[in-house]
């Protein structure tokens, strides 16, 4: 660990050189920690370090949130999408049978591309493409149904809604192929994010997200249903491509710092009057179970999502140098599916 220090040092020293995604105020000030997993979180404060950002952790079997670093930034309004939306667009296109992971979609000429290496490589005109395909009011109608536009959490207090348009952009501003490349209009929170993350990690089951505050509301947690989500057949299809991103595409730096399992992620990268966005959302498949996180860094040049696949890399890190996939690896009956609350309608 004393490598990983020095290193983290030095880039510190870097950013406070480059640019404005490095703080020196304690992001954590005012957050409710006394209901998180007390591992988890110290996993993922050292990871975000003095980075300008938020990480939320969460048990994807039942919905509860194990660490949110940086709370007010995480119950914000959100922030453009940025490449991560096309996930959303992925299954939309995949449940309505467009295409297969395998599909070669012709993005002109002789250029073919399929949904693993375009999720691998987070291509633009692939998801322009699928989207102009689909057409605004289906890609709207599987966005609200994966939570977009909707409050991800249940009795959260200070959440804020990330909103997802009611109407197609103007072609001026990129249309419909815009929105499923970029997130362009779309407002997306970290916790929508997770949540949706977390439905592909338990086999599709939309959670409301619950954020403990004290140790009693941990041993009372009760998961609650949104709604079930019909993406079991077609999460396979998709993991190859989350899975691809980790191992060679735009989320590879990942691995810099991390490669004892596989983790199934989407990184994005954009920015909005010259504040940028960097996003990484993935789940880690260990033989113990599986956690969901997402890292959202906003600040100046050096945020973008590689960034933020390469902390998650050390959040994971941290975990396992501390056992701790090992050491949760015991089944808990409070959390088991059957014991949940159908709050949504089942879809």
């Amino acid at each position: 660990m004393r490598r990983a220090s020095l290193a983290y040092r030095r880039r510190r020293s870097f950013e406070r050189f480059t640019g404005s995604s490095f703080v020196d105020a304690d992001l954590t000030t005012g957050d409710v920690t006394a209901g998180e997993d007390p591992v988890v979180r110290a996993a993922a404060v050292e990871a975000l370090g003095n980075m300008n950002g938020t990480v939320v952790a969460i048990d994807p079997k039942n919905g509860r949130i194990l660490a949110m670093v940086n709370q007010k930034l995480a119950l914000s309004g959100g922030a453009e999408p940025c490449s991560t939306i096309k996930v959303s667009v992925a299954l939309a296109a995949l449940q309505e049978g467009i295409i297969t992971k395998d599909t070669p979609v012709n993005l002109g000429g002789s250029y073919h591309m399929t949904l693993t290496e375009a999720l691998a490589h987070s291509n633009n005109l692939y998801f322009e493409t699928l989207g102009r395909t689909l057409g605004f009011e289906r890609v709207r109608h599987y966005a609200n149904q994966f939570g977009l536009g909707e409050l991800a959490g249940y009795n959260i207090p200070g959440e804020t809604l990330g909103t997802y348009p009611d109407e197609v952009l103007p072609e001026a501003q990129g249309g419909v192929g815009r929105m499923c490349s970029f997130g362009e209009g779309v407002s997306m929170t970290p916790l929508q994010l997770g949540a949706l993350v977390s439905s592909i990690a338990n086999g599709g089951t939309l959670y409301y997200l619950q954020h403990p505050t004290t140790p009693q509301e941990v041993l009372d947690y009760h998961p609650k249903i949104k709604r079930t989500l019909d993406i079991s057949k077609v999460i396979p299809e998709i993991q190859d491509g989350m899975h691809a991103a980790t191992l060679y595409g735009t989320a590879r730096s990942l691995r810099a710092n991390f490669n004892e399992f596989p983790v199934m992620g989407k990184t994005g990268t954009c920015s909005n009057n010259g504040t940028r966005f960097g996003w990484f959302a993935s789940y880690a498949d260990t033989q113990y179970g599986r956690i969901v996180t997402v890292f959202f860094l906003e600040g100046g040049r050096p945020t973008f999502g590689p960034r933020a696949a390469e902390l998650t890399g050390v959040f994971y890190r941290n975990l396992w140098d501390h056992s701790y996939f090992v050491e949760k690896s015991a089944p808990d009956q409070s959390t088991a599916p059957g014991n949940a609350t159908v709050l949504g309608v089942s879809q």
